[in-house]
């Protein structure tokens, strides 16, 4: 009889439902034409209190036969896991039960409830997020510049107990990119197709600017980085 396959254990937020303005308002230091603002209702959903580490990620790729991401010499245990495509965490979602956020889930949480730049406020700190603190945000003073992802949940979470969802790394999110609609959206689920999918969030090597709550990146969908990874929701 084959043994039981060992799947990680995953804690879990509850994201309230709710409505919020999506993107970025003109007056926004280092605002990008993409962030266009539009009201998005949501339902109740879960997020992963942290990004999904090594540990979770490993239990994975051996059961699974795939391939085994590289972690820079950083350390794997509760470090990001990082060198992962967007198809390589959607199938971890799937393998695990659950599925990467939608872009509009992803800045939802990430928000809490915030209308500034980051959830800390009008500025990020290098006290607040592993980022590349030789770039600080506007005329911020410039902070520490770590080069390599932290453990995850190294910092204070957000309003809703999330963990590092500014910096340390990049995010997977389900959508393809596109433009934004202006149009009212009640839990949108982006493009049918597309060429690149959506990532958020910054990482421990971007400027402040990239880390904005706001911003948006895209690559391909087999595209590996050891700046990306991802954390995972599920149903309330």
């Amino acid at each position: 009889m084959a043994s039981s396959i060992k799947k990680p254990v995953i804690e879990w937020v509850e994201i309230p439902a709710g409505t919020f303005i999506m993107g970025s308002p003109v007056s926004e230091g280092d605002r990008k034409s993409s962030e266009t603002q539009h009201k998005v209702t949501l339902s109740a959903f879960r997020m992963s209190k942290y990004e999904i580490t090594f540990e979770q990620y490993d239990l994975f790729y051996k059961a699974t036969d795939r391939e085994k991401p590289g972690d820079e010499g950083w350390g794997r245990n509760n470090h990001p896991v990082i060198n992962v495509s967007w198809e390589d965490a959607k199938a971890f979602a799937s393998w695990s039960g659950c599925r990467l956020p939608t872009e509009a889930e992803w800045e939802y949480a990430c928000r809490a409830g915030s209308e500034t730049p980051f959830y800390t406020g009008d500025n990020l700190t290098t006290a607040q997020a592993n980022y590349n603190g030789n770039f600080p945000y506007r005329n911020s003073p410039k902070g520490e510049f770590r080069a390599r992802t932290l453990p995850v949940g190294s910092f204070a979470p957000n309003a809703w107990g999330l963990y590092d969802m500014h910096g340390n790394v990049w995010e997977w999110c389900n959508d393809w990119y596109d433009e934004y609609t202006t149009a009212d959206q009640i839990d949108p689920q982006g493009p049918e197709s597309g060429t690149f999918r959506v990532f958020r969030g910054g990482g421990w090597r971007n400027y402040a600017q990239l880390c904005r709550s706001a911003f948006r990146y895209k690559y391909f969908p087999d595209y590996r980085h050891f700046n990306i990874g991802f954390r995972l929701v599920a149903a309330p």
